[in-house]
């Protein structure tokens, strides 16, 4: 799948830098908008599948949720399509999101809301220990979602590349993950992962040949996955979702 290029983002220490970096990520030409508008809409029909998935393997039906790094609202408004989560917020640190977030301290009481999500953020910013933890102060539950980028084809050199241009500062795999977790003072009480449909990687396919290629790419990875889901990791990226729970709850 190719994206058009952008500039790499800032050092992690660089503040005002970094919200100006997702600032621009979200006020593009008017065309590439509308198409990545597209493109996180399409993003968030899986992501809002493994919130609610989670959920429901542990009995949690959330009457307040707070989203943080929410970009666009685009996750928090399919999840409103569906009817779950009760009453819906989001905050992140650039000036078009929904509220803003100094990035250390969440301006919200604890236990203010019954479920945290943190969908693709923690592999953007440079303790996702602390981030975590912080949500976890929130929020009763947190459902995260990261990219497991610890593998032999986002090692290749233009993968890299692109991971930068995006954003991202983390290279996470299972384990790395699991160790967070418990650095938050969460544990894992149900995870999955997904390799992504067919959808999303036929997405930036724009001719014949590309959507014929990205379909044998997506059939491989799939098959893959379903068989042998420990090789699939170390050959490939695929998403990882867990819900956290404090330590002490059942």
């Amino acid at each position: 799948m190719r994206r058009p290029r952008q500039t790499p983002a800032p050092p992690a220490d660089d503040a005002q830098a970094l919200v100006s970096f997702y600032d621009e990520a979200y006020t593009r030409d008017a065309a590439e908008a509308e198409r990545y508008s597209r493109w996180r809409a399409l993003g968030a029909l899986g992501k809002a599948d493994h919130v609610t998935a989670l959920c429901a393997r542990a009995g949690i039906v959330p009457a307040a949720t707070l989203e943080v790094g929410c970009g666009d609202g685009a996750l928090l408004c399919e999840l409103h399509s569906r009817g779950f989560g009760g009453r819906l917020a989001g905050v992140e640190i650039t000036e078009a999101s929904v509220a803003l977030y100094d990035g250390s301290r969440l301006d919200q009481p604890d236990g203010g809301y019954d479920l945290g999500i943190l969908s693709h953020v923690l592999e953007h910013v440079p303790d996702p220990a602390a981030l975590l933890g912080e949500v976890a102060r929130v929020c009763g539950a947190v459902v995260l979602e990261v990219p497991l980028e610890a593998n032999l084809s986002a090692a290749r050199t233009s993968k890299r590349e692109h991971a930068g241009e995006v954003g991202h500062l983390q290279r996470l795999d299972r384990r790395t993950m699991r160790d967070l977790v418990g650095r938050a003072g969460l544990r894992v009480a149900h995870e999955l992962e997904d390799p992504l449909p067919l959808s999303v990687h036929r997405f930036f396919a724009s001719t014949r040949a590309a959507r014929i290629q990205a379909t044998a790419k997506w059939a491989l990875r799939a098959g893959t996955h379903s068989i042998a889901p420990g090789l699939s990791r170390r050959l490939f990226t695929v998403h990882y979702a867990c819900l956290c729970l404090p330590r002490t709850r059942s």
